[in-house]
């Protein structure tokens, strides 16, 4: 898709965003919504881009508004997997614009056995290896040599770099509305521990390593014992984790009498310090796997 067809098919969401929740809709709205959604699953459009001169990550209000776009013209079907008898084995029932991504061994994705799905409009690039079950949501961008590992969440619009490791149950956020709402963005080379929940908001930088059981949102300060400063997000900017920064779980002394009192602590992540050989030796995953 040129440059010039991604401008058209803006035009197009933006139009058809625009006609009141009461008007009916176009009979090409399901085909502007099919053209996001291959342009989507091909790259060639992201609901998040990074802007090459500061290095701010921005969602792209218009794509979102396209997704939100689909869940309106569809309808609700069933999409249920059948025994061979004919039974129904698992009964799935969603809207027909949104369901699991067809792939092929052509795609280049390893999805093993075991319950995975990629819906429709994510973007899952050759050489992600994807542990069951996992799911990846509308919208999202995960970045070659990736692996998302049991239980693990890619939300919607979410953006996963190359050579990323989502641990066992890491939860990375979706962010669909507002539309100008900060995406969770994980950056290449990131290491994303077990039980890790990143949100709204969040912005890991390349080769971070977040700690198992981490929590991250818009509104969590990070306390950084390396450089001696809080990692806040101010004036309605996203949290920021730096490059390399090693961040696990710590807690902080509760502010008020009553509760210096009673011992009071509240948790909060703590970069320990920033990525070296050793911590590079110990995330190092093997080839193999691969």
């Amino acid at each position: 898709m040129s440059s010039s067809d991604v401008g058209d098919v803006e035009k197009r969401v933006e139009a058809l965003a625009a006609t009141p929740a009461e008007s009916p809709l176009p009979k090409d709205a399901r085909e502007v919504v099919e053209e996001l959604l291959v342009a989507l699953e091909a790259g060639v459009v992201r609901a998040a881009e990074k802007d090459a001169r500061t290095g701010e990550w921005r969602a792209v209000p218009w794509v979102k508004r396209g997704i939100l776009l689909g869940f309106r013209v569809g309808g609700i079907v069933d999409m249920s997997i059948r025994s061979v008898d004919d039974r129904i084995g698992l009964s799935f029932f969603d809207k027909d614009t949104y369901p699991p991504r067809r792939l092929t061994s052509a795609d280049g994705i390893r999805i093993v056995p075991g319950g995975s799905s990629i819906r429709r409009g994510a973007y899952v690039a050759a050489g992600v290896v994807c542990m069951p079950p996992m799911y990846v949501n509308v919208g999202a961008h995960v970045g070659t040599g990736t692996m998302i590992d049991s239980h693990a969440l890619v939300g919607s619009c979410a953006q996963v770099g190359e050579r990323v490791h989502l641990s066992a149950a890491a939860q990375l956020g979706g962010v669909l509305e507002p539309v100008n709402a900060a995406p969770v963005v994980i950056e290449d080379d990131v290491v994303v521990g077990g039980n890790c929940g990143i949100y709204e908001g969040t912005v890991v930088r390349k080769g971070a390593v977040i700690g198992a059981g981490v929590v991250l949102t818009r509104g969590t300060p990070v306390y950084d014992l390396e450089r001696e400063i809080v990692h806040r997000a101010e004036s309605g900017r996203v949290l920021v984790i730096p490059a390399n920064a090693v961040v696990v779980p710590g807690a902080r002394q509760a502010k008020g009498k009553w509760a210096q009192a009673e011992g009071i602590s509240l948790q909060t992540p703590v970069i320990v310090k920033y990525r070296d050989e050793k911590t590079d030796a110990a995330t190092a995953l093997e080839s193999w796997l691969r």
